[in-house]
């Protein structure tokens, strides 16, 4: 039963990423939730599973990319773009985060907690195929949610980022196809908008 009421904490603290927000936009003009990311993520993760070049173990790819945001739900959302070229920002994220995950795993107790534990830090890790895939899927659909929402709603590095995915995927070639697709998509987008896609190419 103590368990019990642990796993409720922790669906009970999950709904806070229905409301956490992220820095994109949907194409009706609202702003996306965390939420809503990791379900289109996990979504992709299923449709793309069996076009991968390699065996996956789909129970833990689609339960590392459930559990992968949901320290955010304590920690909030912080844009890849504000870490970038910020160390201390980086570190503090870090920091917030992994306090967040250990919480949860003590919320859980020791029946589940270490499981939940051990999954968010090997997609943090980003060695095995299973958090790669986790961790490339997680950037493609942001900027599928980029493609989709108005232009009015990219911030300047945004244009530059369509072009900074191939190292989220270049280990595997259904990604990389994939990202092409989405690249085609955000170049469109980009140039129907006036912007100036080689001149975006060159600096990258």
């Amino acid at each position: 039963m103590d368990e019990l009421k642990g796993i409720l904490k922790v669906i009970n603290l999950s709904e806070k990423l229905k409301y956490e927000l992220r820095h994109s936009f949907l194409s009706n003009g609202r702003q996306e939730s965390v939420a809503e990311h990791t379900w289109r993520v996990s979504l992709m993760a299923m449709l793309i599973e069996k076009y991968l070049s390699k065996p996956v173990d789909t129970e833990k790819l689609l339960k590392m990319i459930i559990i992968h945001d949901l320290v955010e739900a304590e920690a909030g959302d912080i844009p890849a773009f504000d870490t970038m070229n910020n160390e201390e920002v980086k570190r503090l994220k870090h920091e917030n985060e992994l306090m967040a995950i250990e919480r949860i795993r003590d919320m859980l107790g020791t029946a589940l907690g270490p499981d939940v534990y051990d999954l968010w830090m090997e997609f943090e890790g980003k060695e095995s195929y299973e958090a790669k895939v986790a961790n490339g899927l997680d950037k493609l659909e942001a900027q599928v949610q980029h493609n989709e929402a108005e232009l009015s709603t990219w911030i300047d590095i945004e244009y530059d980022m369509c072009y900074m995915l191939d190292k989220h995927v270049d280990f595997e070639p259904s990604l990389m196809e994939l990202k092409e697709l989405i690249l085609q998509q955000a170049e469109e987008k980009l140039n129907n908008g006036g912007i100036d896609v080689e001149a975006i190419k060159r600096r990258c």
